[in-house]
């Protein structure tokens, strides 16, 4: 018996990907995907024999650049910086003549999980630049949140959704008179929590079974969720009524 592979895995030739194109765009032709292709808008799997397999995302990318070019008359180098920002978890632009944007900072409520709408975004890769428009704090701010330890760019130099998440939070204690250094105690306890949870999934992680990474990022989840609800419990009755 075949199993058929989940639609999102399923690569499709390029004759299969114009005939899901042309419905939306009659004058889009074969020779056009391979121009796009070429000129690096897309970037599909090739067989050992050299053939295209298209993934489904391969798709929208094309129907992203042919909407651009038919509504928004964008040259392909405006869409191939829109897409660099999306490839990197911007937000597609809202309308014609728009910007992709950095989503907006993953809040995380009591339960320890993140507000509806308003994703974790995993793989969102911000430039320093990018980093403080969208966290809305100073390069001198920023200087002392890095210089204190609370985050940091990750190797190739980018800052991902939790260093968005801490820039945004630090920027808003600032405004309340607490500065960078006085967050140490927190960075530290942070630290501690994380030391804990990893003592619990480390010999999860140990194992060989397929499931067994699948069962640890479960358990770092769940212990997440119960530590930030104790710490947030322990702060409030800490400042409770005397």
């Amino acid at each position: 018996m075949t199993t058929s592979l989940p639609s999102s895995r399923r690569r499709m030739s390029i004759g299969e990907v114009l005939g899901q194109l042309r419905p939306d765009f009659p004058d889009v032709t074969i020779s056009k995907i391979r121009y796009l292709e070429a000129e690096g808008l897309v970037e599909p799997e090739r067989t050992p024999s050299g053939y295209r397999k298209f993934s489904a995302d391969d798709v929208e990318r094309l129907r992203y650049v042919l909407t651009a070019q038919r509504e928004n008359y964008y040259p392909l180098k405006v869409i191939r910086e829109h897409l660099d920002a999306m490839d990197r978890g911007f937000v597609p632009p809202a309308g014609p003549g728009g910007e992709p944007q950095a989503p907006q900072v993953p809040m995380v409520v009591l339960a320890g999980e993140p507000e509806p709408g308003r994703g974790e975004g995993p793989d969102l890769r911000l430039s320093r630049t990018e980093l403080l428009v969208a966290a809305q704090i100073d390069e001198q701010l920023l200087e002392q949140i890095e210089g204190f330890g609370l985050l940091a760019p990750g190797r190739h130099g980018h800052y991902d959704a939790a260093a968005l998440l801490v820039a945004t939070t630090v920027g808003e204690l600032a405004a309340y008179g607490l500065e960078p250094r006085h967050l140490r105690s927190i960075k530290s306890a942070s630290d501690r929590e994380a030391d804990l949870v990893e003592q619990v999934v480390t010999p999860q992680r140990r194992q060989r079974d397929a499931s067994a990474q699948a069962r640890a990022d479960e358990t770092v989840r769940q212990l997440s969720t119960l530590t930030l609800r104790l710490h947030t419990a322990l702060v409030r009755q800490a400042l409770g009524p005397r």
